[in-house]
């Protein structure tokens, strides 16, 4: 079948409309020397029936994790989606719904979004919440920018290196196009380096960017951090977290963080293959003006009926373009829905339940790994769900090995540094058995 929707008349009829002979002319403009002179030699055209043959094989060279056992972690991880988030999802209201651009026609999206902010005030005890932004680490890049409008002075972001390292790769890159310096505060053990973060300290400095629990798994002495960024130019401090650690965890407010960020995938939506995914984006009430993205407000009509507005929207869309406090255009309406659903499926016990399954069976995890002749723990840290190993090879040969086990045994972190060429991040997850997790003991014995 040939998806071409003009016929020969109907290009024949354009071309004359704008006064040219033939589709060739149209090209006349570029000039020869960087025009391609040879054929591109494409395959012939194929049926519908061929077509999808071909698709299906293309599809089964990808591992899926439902196929395997997954240790992978780094930010995604393989947590149980309950069968009632999908099937949410692809109701038809909620599937092929677009971008609010008239908003108080949606009411069912506005009301999903602000169930969402809501959700995720809970869960970090921040003030307010915006709508979701594209994902963790463009959130944690906007908060860097937003805390520059928040303070109006200085130039400096100070960011430890126990945050995930595309994290800090992407506020490099925001805050590069404002003309600030990024300051990499090293790691010690795993974690942050509190006293190599208060000589780092300054009038200039406008934000400190931390991860809890970090990179590495780490749990990091928060209450430190904070008297830090308060008692030395009184710096924002922007913490990214796991959602689903904050169902054990001190929630980021009770340490007083001024923003909260990170990535929602752990929250009802899939691996994907890497997205997409939604960043979560959460602050105190006195700095909502200073927020990106938008922001869904509840309210009553002249009737006295509930109804949802987009209540704040400071983007170049829709007030003047020098105002607007982000160019993100849009919201990850769908997968902020299937964090809502989840969330609301969950409930406080069933979260906690998730957090607690997984921590313990992570710690079960790294005794066993631990006790093996080659391998040890790299940080001696209290640790949430992932942890890093120290390998007797590079921990990339030993992936490559454990996965013809049908085994993903985690994240290679020599990918990030060559210092850690030898060094394995495995996540453990509520899904993981205890069968699992000893085939993986077993099969990283058998490669050491």
């Amino acid at each position: 079948m040939r998806y071409l929707p003009n016929t020969d008349a109907d290009r024949k009829l354009m071309l004359e409309s704008i006064g040219v002979e033939s589709v060739d002319d149209l090209f006349t403009p570029i000039p020869e020397k960087v025009r391609l002179d040879r054929s591109l030699d494409l395959p012939a055209g194929l049926s519908e029936m061929e077509l999808v043959r071909h698709m299906r094989a293309l599809a089964g060279e990808n591992l899926c994790t439902d196929a395997c056992v997954s240790f992978l972690g780094a930010g995604v991880y393989d947590h149980y989606l309950p069968a009632a988030v999908d099937h949410m999802l692809t109701r038809g209201e909620f599937y092929t719904a677009y971008t609010p651009y008239q908003p108080e026609v949606s009411q069912g999206t506005l009301q999903a979004i602000f169930e969402f902010q809501t959700l995720v005030t809970q869960l970090t005890g921040m003030d307010v919440a915006n709508a979701s932004m594209y994902d963790g680490s463009t959130a944690m890049a906007e908060a860097a920018l937003m805390a520059g409008r928040v303070k109006r002075k200085g130039e400096r972001v100070l960011i430890s290196e126990a945050v995930h390292p595309e994290y800090r790769t992407v506020v490099n890159t925001y805050i590069h196009t404002v003309g600030w310096e990024m300051t990499t505060i090293p790691a010690v053990d795993g974690a942050t380096d509190v006293a190599a973060l208060k000589d780092a300290m300054d009038d200039d400095v406008v934000a400190v960017l931390v991860q809890n629990p970090n990179f590495f798994g780490v749990v990091e002495a928060m209450d430190e951090l904070r008297d830090l960024s308060e008692d030395m130019g009184k710096a924002q401090l922007v913490v990214a977290c796991d959602p689903i650690s904050l169902a054990l965890l001190k929630p980021p407010a009770d340490y007083g963080a001024d923003i909260v960020v990170g990535e929602g995938q752990p929250l009802g939506n899939p691996m994907s293959y890497g997205g997409p995914y939604l960043g979560f984006f959460a602050s105190t009430q006195k700095n909502i003006r200073a927020m990106p993205g938008r922001i869904i407000g509840q309210t009553t009509d002249v009737e006295g009926t509930r109804g949802y507005v987009m209540t704040l929207q400071t983007r170049e869309q829709h007030i003047r373009r020098e105002r607007a406090t982000s160019n993100i255009c849009s919201n990850q309406a769908l997968n902020a829905l299937a964090a809502t659903v989840y969330l609301s499926l969950m409930g406080e016990e069933g979260l906690r339940e998730v957090a607690e399954h997984s921590t313990q069976k992570a710690h079960y995890a790294a005794r066993a790994i631990a006790e093996l002749d080659g391998y040890e723990l790299c940080f001696d840290r209290p640790f949430f769900k992932e942890f890093v190993v120290r390998c007797p090879r590079p921990a990339g040969e030993i992936v490559a090995q454990v996965l013809d086990e049908g085994i993903l045994a985690g994240v290679d972190l020599g990918r990030f540094s060559k210092d850690m060429e030898d060094c394995l991040l495995v996540a453990v997850t509520e899904k993981r058995t205890k069968d699992e997790i000893d085939r993986l003991v077993a099969a990283l014995e058998g490669s050491a």
